[in-house]
Order: structure tokens, then C-alpha cells, then sequence
């Protein structure tokens, strides 16, 4: 897709100019496909260094829970926070608390105010006048700093390929 392509490209030449991506899209319309792509032409690019974390949200968010290690979830939340890639797999799947929404919002805050690249996919469209949206699950803070962030919005159509379907 030209516009995974492009962001992919500016991530490469200038990682604090390249933003987010927002891949959005029902099940099965290949947005982690989409992402991973991103991803393998930064790399082909041929970066001396290139540090990413890929995580799907709920599992992200089952790393970061209080646990009986003193501090082990702040330092998970700083590696993902600080990362020079991060890839947000499935943001908006997970159960919506407060809880959730000030991890998300600490994590994005960071990555917004650092201009780190970030990819981030959801099963959730990004507005919808019609029923839920992206906005509903991460909350006022985190969307408006989204909005801002994200330079490539991607919205993917189509059937579930995992089910035979095409994408369109």
C-alpha cells in the first residue's frame, strides 16, 4: 500500500518527523500484515541500528500489571515508552478501564511529546458518528494527542482473509 510505503520511507530518513500510523480495519483485512510490512522496509533500509518492540495490546497490557517485582511494570512501561520502533497490534481490543486508559495515555503521551515512531493497528475506525470508535476505548487525552500524532491514517476494507475472503 502506497501509504504504508511512505510513512515506512519517512520513518527511515527522519524517525522524528515520521509520527504514527494508524492502521484501522475489521478482523482479517491484514492491517499486522500491513504494519510487519512497514516495519521490514525500515529495515531493508539498512539502519546501523534498528530497536523495535512489536506487542498486541492485550498482551501489553497483561505485561504491565502490578506484579509482587517492585517496579518490573515501570520498566516494561519504559521500554515500550522509549523504544525507537513500537508496534501497537490490536489497540482497542482489551477491556476498558481507568486502568487502561492511563497506561495507554502515559504511553502515547511519552512517545507524542519524543516524536517516536509508532505503529499502531485497530479493529476500531479512528471516527465513527455511528457507533463506537477509537476514541471511546483510549479516551479524550490519548485521541487528541492520535490526532495529532498520526500522519498516515489507513483505513483497510474488505473481507477476513483468515476466513477465504479477499481485501479489497
Amino acid at each position: 500500500m502506497p501509504e504504508v510505503t511512505d510513512w515506512a520511507d519517512r520513518a527511515f530518513s527522519d524517525n522524528a518527523a515520521a509520527g504514527a500510523l494508524l492502521l484501522t480495519g475489521l478482523t482479517g483485512t491484514g492491517k499486522t500484515h500491513q504494519a510487519y510490512g512497514a516495519l521490514r522496509r525500515i529495515a531493508a533500509g539498512g539502519p546501523d541500528r534498528f530497536e523495535l518492540i512489536a506487542v498486541n495490546s492485550a498482551d501489553m497490557y497483561g505485561i504491565l500489571r502490578p506484579s509482587q517485582v517492585m517496579g518490573a511494570a515501570e520498566r516494561e512501561l519504559r521500554k515500550l515508552s522509549e523504544v525507537q520502533y513500537l508496534f501497537l497490534d490490536d489497540l482497542g481490543t482489551a477491556k476498558t478501564s481507568e486502568w487502561t486508559e492511563e497506561v495507554t495515555y502515559r504511553l502515547i503521551n511519552y512517545r507524542y511529546n519524543h516524536c517516536l515512531p509508532t505503529i499502531i493497528t485497530s479493529n476500531l475506525p479512528a471516527r465513527n458518528e455511528n457507533g463506537p470508535d477509537l476514541t471511546d476505548f483510549v479516551g479524550a487525552r490519548v485521541a487528541s494527542r492520535l490526532a495529532e500524532m498520526v500522519t498516515s491514517l489507513v483505513p483497510m476494507i474488505g473481507a477476513d482473509r483468515r476466513r477465504g475472503g479477499r481485501a479489497a
